[in-house]
């Protein structure tokens, strides 16, 4: 698919919680003719990486796995001569999460970066911050309330982090996100540990629902507490996760939890890939 000029433009956006900045990416004319959002989970071992393709066109992709095996999955994704990515977000700096970002700057053109403030000094964080030097891409810093609208239908909303994220453990940092299109959402919240989670619920209660859930931390009994699942109240949910990995993830306590409620569930390491499309009303899985 041949990418269409960009504009970026600033505007302010009133709407219940949300008094924010919000940078929009506008196209000349539609880029297809498709009116579903795609949303797909890569299979990229012990790790996240999600790419979104939304109706007009734009795409975004929410952290890269370990290692460069995520070009695999969004040649697959976007096809091999499409060398553009609207926006790429790293939610948080650690090595499953970042690894392969480095590689995707390296043979993507990237339009905008977002990611918090926190502070690695890993390899994979000093690779990632010279790429995104090379690229000189549009930069941005998360914070809670902002709202980016990806052409004329979908929005994300950021509900975390808040405050100055610098020093704190890099799974607390984590950028929360929901995606929206029309009455389908989408929530992504990285390695958010269940604390926060709680927190959320408390700010935002009934604002959080979803139709599809990224259980936080791979499933880890760390993150998705009862509080979360029944503030966001999926009908999906993604476990990101290498197939039999060390750290035992998902655990049971947590698909417990989920298995509860009668929440539909897809794990990358046994089901590869995990894509789900929206038309803006409902949401089903491919």
């Amino acid at each position: 698919m041949e990418k269409m000029d960009r504009e970026n433009v600033r505007i302010l956006i009133v709407g219940g919680l949300f008094l924010v900045t919000a940078f929009v990416w506008w196209p000349s004319a539609a880029s297809t003719q498709c009116a579903c959002l795609r949303i797909s989970f890569l299979d990229v071992g012990q790790g996240d990486a999600i790419y979104i393709e939304t109706p007009d066109g734009y795409d975004m992709l929410v952290d890269a796995g370990v290692d460069s095996g995520v070009l695999r999955e969004l040649g697959a994704e976007m096809g091999w001569r499409d060398r553009y990515i609207d926006l790429v977000v790293a939610t948080h700096p650690d090595q499953d999460h970042i690894g392969g970002l480095p590689d995707v700057f390296d043979r993507y053109e990237v339009g905008t970066f977002l990611e918090t403030t926190n502070v690695n000094n890993t390899p994979s964080a000093t690779a990632l911050a010279a790429a995104v030097k090379t690229e000189k891409s549009t930069h941005f810093l998360a914070e809670a309330g902002q709202v980016i609208e990806l052409g004329a239908h979908v929005y994300l909303q950021i509900l975390s982090p808040t405050g100055d994220e610098t020093n704190w453990e890099s799974n607390n940092a984590s950028i929360a996100m929901r995606i929206v299109y029309g009455d389908t959402a989408i929530m992504l919240t990285g390695d958010l540990p269940a604390e926060i989670e709680n927190h959320l619920v408390e700010l935002y209660g009934t604002q959080l629902k979803g139709d599809v859930l990224k259980l936080g931390h791979h499933g880890s009994k760390t993150s998705t507490s009862e509080a979360w699942l029944d503030a966001v109240a999926p009908r999906f949910a993604v476990v990101s996760a290498g197939l039999d990995n060390r750290y035992g993830h998902p655990h049971q306590e947590v698909m417990q939890r989920v298995f509860a409620r009668n929440i539909q569930t897809s794990h990358t390491g046994t089901d590869g890939t995990v894509t789900f499309y929206s038309d803006g009303q409902t949401i089903w899985r491919e």
